[in-house]
């Protein structure tokens, strides 16, 4: 299984990917919002994702990655693990 990919950005990396300056559903990427919760979640596709604000945890059975504003994330397929949103998220992704 691979692993939950984690980096900051240049500007010139998020203008190229279409990432909007703020969190809004523009082009290829959609908003997504959460409370402070604890759940499980499994994806079915590869899932890219950038964070405006927020803190979470996210474990694997072989990861522990903690989140927060300004992170690119990339989420592979088939990887199972559990959220701990710690702060509200405020995100854009998308799935490929």
């Amino acid at each position: 299984m691979e692993s939950i990919m984690v980096k900051k950005l240049t500007e010139e990396e998020k203008k190229e990917m279409l990432i909007p300056d703020r969190p809004a559903g523009t082009g290829p990427w959609a908003v997504w919002e959460c409370e402070p919760s604890t759940f499980d979640w499994h994806y079915d596709s590869l899932e890219k994702a950038y964070l405006y604000e927020g803190k979470v945890k996210v474990r694997t059975k072989d990861q522990k990655v903690e989140l927060g504003p300004g992170d690119f994330v990339i989420f592979p397929k088939g990887l199972s693990c559990t959220w701990t949103v710690e702060k509200k998220v405020k995100k854009v992704y998308l799935f490929e």
